[in-house]
Protein backbone atom coordinates (compact mmCIF):
# COMPACT_ATOMS: atom_id res chain seq x y z
CA UNK A 1 0.00 0.00 0.00
CA UNK A 2 1.04 3.34 -0.79
CA UNK A 3 0.35 6.97 0.31
CA UNK A 4 1.58 9.78 -2.00
CA UNK A 5 0.41 13.00 -2.45
CA UNK A 6 -0.61 14.99 -5.34
CA UNK A 7 1.65 18.19 -6.76
CA UNK A 8 0.09 21.16 -7.32
CA UNK A 9 -0.13 22.30 -10.93
CA UNK A 10 1.18 25.23 -11.12
CA UNK A 11 4.84 24.99 -10.87
CA UNK A 12 5.15 28.57 -8.61
CA UNK A 13 3.30 26.92 -6.52
CA UNK A 14 5.15 24.08 -6.20
CA UNK A 15 8.38 25.37 -6.23
CA UNK A 16 7.26 27.39 -2.95
CA UNK A 17 6.05 24.30 -1.54
CA UNK A 18 8.92 22.24 -1.86
CA UNK A 19 11.24 25.28 -0.23
CA UNK A 20 9.06 25.33 2.49
CA UNK A 21 9.04 21.95 2.71
CA UNK A 22 12.56 21.76 3.32
CA UNK A 23 12.85 24.33 6.22
CA UNK A 24 10.51 22.16 7.94
CA UNK A 25 12.12 18.77 7.09
CA UNK A 26 16.00 20.43 7.76
CA UNK A 27 14.40 22.06 11.06
CA UNK A 28 15.00 25.37 9.94
CA UNK A 29 11.99 26.14 10.99
CA UNK A 30 10.99 23.89 13.76
CA UNK A 31 7.51 22.51 15.36
CA UNK A 32 5.34 25.29 16.78
CA UNK A 33 7.33 28.24 15.26
CA UNK A 34 5.58 31.08 13.23
CA UNK A 35 6.91 31.51 10.02
CA UNK A 36 6.95 34.65 7.97
CA UNK A 37 3.79 36.31 6.57
CA UNK A 38 2.45 35.49 3.27
CA UNK A 39 3.21 38.97 2.57
CA UNK A 40 7.06 38.38 3.34
CA UNK A 41 6.99 35.16 1.45
CA UNK A 42 5.69 36.72 -1.46
CA UNK A 43 8.56 39.20 -1.69
CA UNK A 44 11.15 36.74 -0.91
CA UNK A 45 9.79 33.99 -3.88
CA UNK A 46 8.62 37.22 -6.14
CA UNK A 47 5.32 35.79 -6.26
CA UNK A 48 1.58 36.91 -5.74
CA UNK A 49 0.24 36.70 -2.07
CA UNK A 50 -2.63 34.55 -3.59
CA UNK A 51 0.04 31.86 -5.17
CA UNK A 52 2.09 31.70 -1.77
CA UNK A 53 -1.30 31.17 -0.04
CA UNK A 54 -2.11 28.06 -2.53
CA UNK A 55 1.76 26.36 -1.38
CA UNK A 56 0.82 26.93 2.46
CA UNK A 57 -2.46 25.37 2.11
CA UNK A 58 -1.00 22.72 -0.03
CA UNK A 59 1.32 22.08 3.22
CA UNK A 60 -1.30 22.54 5.70
CA UNK A 61 -3.09 19.62 3.50
CA UNK A 62 -0.51 18.06 3.91
CA UNK A 63 -0.54 18.53 7.74
CA UNK A 64 2.99 20.65 8.10
CA UNK A 65 2.02 23.66 8.26
CA UNK A 66 -0.90 24.51 11.22
CA UNK A 67 -3.20 27.62 9.74
CA UNK A 68 -5.22 29.85 12.02
CA UNK A 69 -7.09 33.51 11.04
CA UNK A 70 -5.39 36.54 12.77
CA UNK A 71 -2.99 34.30 14.71
CA UNK A 72 -0.35 33.33 11.62
CA UNK A 73 0.72 30.22 10.07
CA UNK A 74 2.95 27.64 12.37
CA UNK A 75 4.65 24.51 11.75
CA UNK A 76 2.74 21.97 12.94
CA UNK A 77 3.50 19.98 16.20
CA UNK A 78 4.00 16.24 15.89
CA UNK A 79 2.76 17.39 11.89
CA UNK A 80 2.43 13.53 10.31
CA UNK A 81 -0.46 13.25 12.44
CA UNK A 82 -2.95 14.60 9.67
CA UNK A 83 -1.54 12.35 7.07
CA UNK A 84 -3.84 10.42 5.27
CA UNK A 85 -3.31 7.20 7.80
CA UNK A 86 -2.48 7.46 11.42
CA UNK A 87 1.30 7.17 12.08
CA UNK A 88 0.75 6.59 15.78
CA UNK A 89 3.32 6.04 18.98
CA UNK A 90 3.46 2.27 19.97
CA UNK A 91 3.60 4.13 24.13
CA UNK A 92 -0.09 5.11 23.12
CA UNK A 93 -1.02 1.70 21.54
CA UNK A 94 0.46 0.26 24.90
CA UNK A 95 -1.52 2.59 26.98
CA UNK A 96 -4.75 3.17 24.84
CA UNK A 97 -4.70 -1.02 25.81
CA UNK A 98 -4.35 0.24 29.66
CA UNK A 99 -1.17 -1.10 29.65
CA UNK A 100 1.75 0.35 31.13
CA UNK A 101 4.79 1.15 28.79
CA UNK A 102 8.32 0.31 28.52
CA UNK A 103 11.13 -0.36 26.28
CA UNK A 104 14.72 -1.68 25.47
CA UNK A 105 16.92 -1.17 23.36
CA UNK A 106 18.71 -5.02 22.32
CA UNK A 107 21.25 -3.57 19.05
CA UNK A 108 22.39 -0.17 17.66
CA UNK A 109 25.32 -0.03 15.66
CA UNK A 110 25.52 1.77 11.92
CA UNK A 111 25.86 -0.86 9.77
CA UNK A 112 26.30 -1.51 5.80
CA UNK A 113 22.97 -2.01 4.29
CA UNK A 114 22.09 -5.80 2.61
CA UNK A 115 20.78 -6.30 -0.72
CA UNK A 116 16.91 -6.26 -0.03
CA UNK A 117 17.33 -3.39 2.25
CA UNK A 118 18.72 -1.25 -0.50
CA UNK A 119 16.19 -2.70 -2.81
CA UNK A 120 13.45 -1.80 -0.53
CA UNK A 121 15.19 2.42 0.63
CA UNK A 122 16.52 2.77 -3.30
CA UNK A 123 19.96 3.27 -1.81
CA UNK A 124 23.19 1.67 -2.91
CA UNK A 125 23.96 -1.90 -1.40
CA UNK A 126 26.56 -1.56 1.46
CA UNK A 127 25.73 2.27 2.07
CA UNK A 128 26.28 2.48 5.99
CA UNK A 129 23.03 3.45 8.22
CA UNK A 130 21.96 3.34 11.66
CA UNK A 131 20.85 -0.18 12.41
CA UNK A 132 18.77 -1.33 16.10
CA UNK A 133 16.47 -3.40 17.38
CA UNK A 134 14.22 -2.51 20.16
CA UNK A 135 11.47 -4.28 21.98
CA UNK A 136 8.40 -2.15 23.43
CA UNK A 137 6.72 -3.91 25.96
CA UNK A 138 3.36 -3.92 27.93
CA UNK A 139 3.20 -4.33 31.66
CA UNK A 140 6.81 -5.92 31.12
CA UNK A 141 5.39 -8.13 28.55
CA UNK A 142 6.71 -7.94 24.91
CA UNK A 143 4.25 -5.93 22.95
CA UNK A 144 6.30 -5.48 19.89
CA UNK A 145 9.69 -6.18 18.36
CA UNK A 146 11.02 -3.34 16.54
CA UNK A 147 14.01 -3.42 13.64
CA UNK A 148 15.32 -0.56 11.93
CA UNK A 149 17.11 1.08 10.05
CA UNK A 150 17.48 4.98 9.81
CA UNK A 151 19.31 7.17 7.08
CA UNK A 152 21.29 10.07 8.81
CA UNK A 153 21.35 12.04 6.03
CA UNK A 154 17.23 12.29 5.98
CA UNK A 155 16.78 12.61 9.55
CA UNK A 156 18.90 15.91 10.43
CA UNK A 157 20.32 16.03 14.48
CA UNK A 158 20.41 11.75 14.12
CA UNK A 159 24.17 11.92 14.96
CA UNK A 160 23.51 13.97 18.40
CA UNK A 161 21.02 12.10 19.42
CA UNK A 162 21.40 8.66 22.40
CA UNK A 163 19.18 5.92 21.10
CA UNK A 164 20.24 3.40 24.23
CA UNK A 165 17.82 6.13 26.00
CA UNK A 166 15.63 8.03 23.55
CA UNK A 167 12.88 6.45 22.36
CA UNK A 168 13.34 6.25 18.09
CA UNK A 169 9.85 5.75 17.26
CA UNK A 170 8.75 8.42 19.27
CA UNK A 171 11.77 10.66 18.06
CA UNK A 172 11.01 10.03 14.49
CA UNK A 173 7.03 10.67 14.73
CA UNK A 174 7.94 14.71 16.32
CA UNK A 175 10.30 15.25 14.51
CA UNK A 176 11.34 14.30 10.78
CA UNK A 177 7.85 14.67 9.01
CA UNK A 178 7.32 12.15 5.99
CA UNK A 179 6.14 13.18 2.48
CA UNK A 180 5.28 9.37 0.99
CA UNK A 181 5.15 5.57 2.79
CA UNK A 182 4.87 2.41 1.78
CA UNK A 183 3.77 -0.17 4.39
CA UNK A 184 2.73 -3.72 3.77
CA UNK A 185 1.50 -6.70 6.36
CA UNK A 186 2.34 -10.04 6.15
CA UNK A 187 2.23 -13.48 8.51
CA UNK A 188 5.31 -14.86 9.43
CA UNK A 189 6.78 -17.88 11.55
CA UNK A 190 8.42 -16.47 14.02
CA UNK A 191 12.17 -16.90 13.76
CA UNK A 192 14.40 -17.75 16.90
CA UNK A 193 14.92 -13.96 17.33
CA UNK A 194 11.45 -13.18 17.33
CA UNK A 195 11.01 -15.70 19.38
CA UNK A 196 13.41 -14.97 22.41
CA UNK A 197 12.34 -11.74 22.09
CA UNK A 198 9.26 -11.73 21.86
CA UNK A 199 9.18 -14.40 24.89
CA UNK A 200 7.20 -17.24 22.50
CA UNK A 201 7.86 -20.41 20.27
CA UNK A 202 9.86 -20.29 17.00
CA UNK A 203 7.66 -21.36 14.14
CA UNK A 204 4.77 -19.44 15.92
CA UNK A 205 2.39 -16.99 13.54
CA UNK A 206 3.29 -13.35 14.12
CA UNK A 207 1.64 -10.01 12.61
CA UNK A 208 4.54 -8.63 10.53
CA UNK A 209 4.42 -4.84 9.09
CA UNK A 210 7.35 -3.58 6.82
CA UNK A 211 6.91 0.16 6.75
CA UNK A 212 9.39 2.78 4.79
CA UNK A 213 8.96 6.63 4.95
CA UNK A 214 10.43 8.70 2.76
CA UNK A 215 10.98 13.13 2.55
CA UNK A 216 12.22 15.39 0.64
CA UNK A 217 16.08 14.52 1.27
CA UNK A 218 15.63 10.41 0.88
CA UNK A 219 14.84 7.53 2.28
CA UNK A 220 14.42 8.18 6.75
CA UNK A 221 13.49 4.91 7.73
CA UNK A 222 12.59 1.49 7.32
CA UNK A 223 11.40 -0.77 9.92
CA UNK A 224 10.20 -4.64 10.75
CA UNK A 225 7.45 -4.46 13.31
CA UNK A 226 6.79 -7.77 14.88
CA UNK A 227 4.02 -8.16 17.12
CA UNK A 228 3.26 -9.95 19.70
CA UNK A 229 0.95 -13.47 19.15
CA UNK A 230 -2.69 -12.79 19.08
CA UNK A 231 -1.70 -8.95 18.10
CA UNK A 232 -4.78 -7.38 15.68
CA UNK A 233 -4.85 -4.35 13.71
CA UNK A 234 -7.29 -1.17 14.29
CA UNK A 235 -10.16 -1.46 11.42
CA UNK A 236 -11.20 2.27 11.49
CA UNK A 237 -7.60 3.75 11.13
CA UNK A 238 -4.85 0.94 11.37
CA UNK A 239 -3.34 1.61 14.59
CA UNK A 240 -0.58 -0.09 14.80
CA UNK A 241 1.04 1.48 12.14
CA UNK A 242 3.99 3.92 13.66
CA UNK A 243 7.13 5.41 12.00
Amino acid sequence: MTDRRAGPTSSKVQGIAAEVRRRIVEREWRQGDRIPDEADLAIEFDAARATVNKALQLLADEGLLDRRRRAGTRVAVDPVRKATFTISLVREQVEHAGMDYSHRVVAQRRSPIPADIAERLGLPEGEVLVHMRTVHYGDGRPFQLEDRWINPRAAPGLDRLDFWQLNANEWLVRNIPYLRADFAFAAENANRRDARLLRTEPGRALLILHRTTWNDIGPITTVRLAFRPGHRVGAENGRSDSQ
